[in-house]
């Protein structure tokens, strides 16, 4: 096979398995809206899971590690291959990635029957599988300037381990070192490939537009100066969650990012949601990490779940969102352009990010907030799901033929 559309015509398996984009990115969806519609009744006591996780715990484990590693699965495998110029993993290869990530998934559900060991090592044979697939990629295809991201991918692993780890000692898993690791790395994986696609989107857009005023070039002297800030003031946050320290870089982080999204002309994409919701996605790094410094530098002020909320719900629930979006139309052949069903779920998602940020500021009615938050993710992935659902699961229309 010389072309990736060769290698896609040659399969005559499932479709979902002829780009890496659709297992994942459908698998995603359905698994956050299972896990949530699990972790409320949870929550509240009228469901237990046979899991050695406390409620909070796995539910932060299963977004994080479960949803967050699957949306990263599915746009490396179908990034990697413009990156490299190599073809893409189809076909059962995919197949296997994909099962491996489910085995993760029940692994994790029925661990309060398994030894801990054995638990932690399946569900981490999908991201180090994963790692070892994107590595060679990188390497053969001489890719080096995204070894970077191999690097993250590195950390995030790292950060599930650690979290197993914790768990197994009857630790409060959900605010340990490696949540926090492990949501670190995807904060910065977000803060530099957004970096580069948030503006390059943008600017084609504009462009077409003829727009007069345009995205400043990404990766400048400025980014890499905010992307570095960021970078101290997550190490910081891992090692010292409560020091002042922390506070103020965060807080330092928060402004150059907040000044870094200002210069992509987010002001000037209202008439296409599709590019707005990336800028959308992108300010939640910001407000995380200014939540974050208030809350460390004036207890009380968003309550530290809710602040961490900024990043986990609306940083890694909206930008993943906003990609699998515009991913699934680019790679299935559609117009780039949000309809009243996309920007319906981009507003849900929006409002569970804020109910469940309220639920920390309130806590004398997270209850109910947390019950509003957990109706509006549901209504978001549910949607996408029900929505792109069609275009991950059949053939595109040149493989029909």
């Amino acid at each position: 096979m010389t072309t990736t559309t060769e290698q896609m015509r040659a399969w005559t398996g499932p479709a979902i398995l002829t780009f890496g984009f659709r297992p994942f990115f459908f698998g995603a969806a359905v698994w956050a809206v299972l896990a949530m519609a699990l972790w409320v009744p949870m929550l509240s006591g009228h469901l237990m899971l046979p899991t050695t996780f406390d409620p909070v715990s796995w539910h932060a484990h299963e977004f994080l590690f479960g949803y967050l590693g699957a949306v990263v699965a599915g746009f490396l495998l179908t990034a990697v291959p413009n990156w490299t110029g190599r073809l893409p993993i189809v076909g059962w290869r995919l197949g296997m990635l994909a099962g491996l990530w489910l085995m993760g998934r029940v692994a994790i559900a029925v661990s309060g029957s398994v030894p801990a060991l054995p638990v932690a090592m399946v569900d981490l044979a999908f991201p180090v599988v994963f790692a070892l697939l994107i590595a060679r990629e990188i390497v053969a295809g001489e890719n080096w300037r995204n070894l970077i991201v191999l690097a993250m991918l590195g950390v995030f692993i790292l950060g599930n381990a650690l979290f197993h780890w914790e768990a197994a000692q009857g630790d409060y898993a959900a605010q340990g070192y490696g949540l926090r690791l492990g949501l670190g790395a995807g904060i910065m994986m977000i803060a530099v490939i957004g970096g580069r696609v948030v503006p390059s989107f943008t600017r084609n857009w504009l462009v077409k537009r003829r727009s007069a005023v345009l995205p400043v070039a990404p990766m400048q002297t400025f980014d890499k100066a905010a992307l570095v800030a960021l970078a101290l003031a997550l190490v910081l946050w891992v090692a010292l969650p409560l020091g002042a320290l922390t506070g103020v870089t965060l807080a330092v982080a928060g402004v150059l990012h907040a000044l870094r999204l200002a210069r992509w002309a987010g002001h000037r994409t209202f008439a296409e949601p599709l590019v707005t919701v990336l800028h959308a996605g992108y300010a939640f790094v910001p407000l995380g990490a200014l939540a974050l410094a208030a809350e460390i530098l004036l207890p009380g002020s968003f309550g530290m779940a809710g602040a961490q909320h900024f990043w986990m719900a609306g940083a890694v629930g909206l930008m993943t969102l906003a990609v699998m979006t515009r991913a699934t139309l680019g790679h299935t052949g559609q117009d780039l352009r949000a309809g009243a069903g996309t920007v319906t779920i981009y507003l849900a998602l929006i409002l569970s990010v804020f109910a469940r940020v309220a639920g920390g500021v309130w806590p004398e009615f997270s209850g109910p907030l947390n019950t509003v938050a957990g109706l509006f993710w549901t209504l978001a992935f549910g949607g996408f799901a029900v929505i792109y659902g069609a275009l991950l699961l059949r053939l595109p229309a040149a493989k029909r033929i």
